[in-house]
């Protein structure tokens, strides 16, 4: 239920559309004046404004201007006849939400209201963000740092938790989904701790073999292996005075935990076919999906270096656990992504919203953030909409919408096959676009190897077949 004016010197109009609001469940303060609008508002508030625009004593545009000067977030909709939808138009430049034509059936009313309210509360939402924000800043002494997208208990539980481990230097070990945001945590850890003026050295752990993550980690000497032409500074060396953040931990070898409870234990290093020890001053921040301790009782991990690691644990909620955050990050995405990818996008409508909170997401933010970047490739609004998103997350009604207006129509007897190959061709083509030719980054819109886009753009003849790079 939200508390919205309703303000019309037409009675009838004033109270019908007082009546809608009213079953729709809203509390309705409902004002013949623009100026009895106003008073009521500056005095009480609402969450929505609905102003006609042709009043006497004071117009709609006035009613606007007036909200605006007392509360710069208000949300208001103006109520215009056909023949004034330049003068509605105007008045939405001085900073009405949107407006509505007359004759209007009542549905029409309460779509408009729940998009409007939907725009009211995200407006709070970004509000609230930005102190957050805001508040990270000064823990950071000033500086630009980076922050957790969310205003859910949990995300906020996690950034108290986050600011607290900062101010000191003990070892955190974080744990979550894929996608969660783990090596994000680790940089508002070091970011918001005494050492952010040091090095911040990041490694994935998995994506190396174990004796090349050896060498990665504590460095090697010339001529230590085949290939060591010269002395190496390992991540821990080069970390010095700094933070060292090991993702995915749970996957290293038993001879690299022996190591690495070493550094934990002695801090210090010694490099691959040397003799001496090195010393290192570092915070280190490690992270995994795996259950640690499940891998101790497997005998997978060692239990020393599980406690060494579980000074301060801190668990990631997974995006299916803070729903309400979804909007807000799709928002966030837009942002980020639209000026590269669709630079007249600008907004997400609520369809489009609801569409994404019904999935589970099992690859977490990153798996949203991939999905709005494809989305915003294929996008051609000011908004996106649901029929804009991937086809899993469309709801039943959109996707026959979509499949309706947008995808090519069987002529005559043609096959489906032939069908189908227009309709990849047409994606392709609008990704192609959008990537500005770059080939990598429009494999990654369309979530397609580069391999694979290659040979599409061969059998289309987007580009010729010597153009394919060598190694493809």
């Amino acid at each position: 239920m939200a508390r919205i004016l309703v303000i019309d010197d037409n009675d009838t109009m004033r109270e019908g559309m007082a009546v809608t609001l009213k079953k729709a469940g809203h509390e309705v303060f409902a004002f013949r004046s623009g100026v009895e609008g106003v008073a009521h508002f500056t005095a009480k508030g609402a969450d929505l404004v609905v102003t006609d625009l042709k009043m006497d004593q004071m117009d709609g545009i006035e009613v606007v201007k007036r909200l605006k000067a007392h509360d710069a977030n208000v949300v208001a909709l103006v109520v215009s006849a056909h023949g004034s939808i330049a003068t509605a138009v105007d008045a939405m430049q001085k900073g009405a939400t949107d407006f509505i034509e007359k004759p209007f059936p009542p549905d029409v009313l309460r779509a408009k209201v729940d998009a409007a309210l939907e725009l009211s509360r995200t407006r709070a939402r970004v509000v609230k963000l930005e102190a957050t924000t805001e508040a990270l800043s000064r823990d950071l002494g000033g500086k630009t740092g980076v922050s957790m997208v969310g205003e859910s208990q949990p995300v906020q539980k996690l950034l108290a938790q986050v600011r607290r481990a900062a101010a000191t230097d003990a070892t955190v070990l974080v744990h979550g989904e894929s996608g969660t945001g783990k090596e994000l945590v680790a940089r508002m850890l070091h970011d918001l701790s005494p050492r952010a003026a040091g090095p911040f050295i990041v490694t994935h752990c998995a994506a190396l073999a174990e004796t090349l993550l050896e060498s990665e980690l504590f460095g090697h000497e010339r001529g230590s292996f085949t290939g060591a032409v010269k002395k190496k500074l390992g991540r821990f060396e080069l970390a010095d005075g700094g933070t060292i953040f090991l993702d995915e931990l749970g996957e290293i070898s038993a001879n690299v935990q022996t190591k690495l409870l070493r550094v934990l234990q002695e801090r210090e290093i010694q490099r691959v076919g040397g003799e001496e020890t090195v010393k290192v001053d570092v915070r280190v921040v490690c992270a995994t999906h795996r259950d640690l301790k499940a891998e101790v009782a497997a005998g997978r991990f060692r239990e020393d270096l599980y406690y060494r690691l579980h000074v301060v644990p801190l668990e990631l909620p997974a995006l299916r656990e803070r729903p309400e955050d979804i909007g807000l990050l799709a928002r966030h995405f837009i942002a980020k992504h639209a000026p590269r990818i669709n630079p007249g996008l600008k907004a997400i409508s609520a369809g489009a919203v609801a569409g994404l909170c019904r999935y589970a997401w099992p690859g977490n933010v990153r798996e949203l953030e991939n999905a709005i970047e494809q989305s915003l490739v294929f996008a051609e609004g000011k908004e996106l909409e649901e029929t804009d998103l991937p086809a899993f997350l469309q709801s039943a009604e959109a996707r026959a919408s979509h499949t309706q207006g947008a995808l090519p129509v069987p002529h005559g007897d043609r096959p489906l096959p032939d069908i189908l190959e227009d309709l990849e061709r047409q994606l392709i083509e609008r990704a192609y676009e959008k990537a500005r030719h770059v080939k990598t980054e429009t494999a990654r819109l369309l979530g397609i190897k580069t391999s694979a886009l290659y040979y599409k753009l061969e059998k289309y003849g987007f580009i010729q077949k010597g153009d394919r790079p060598p190694e493809e």
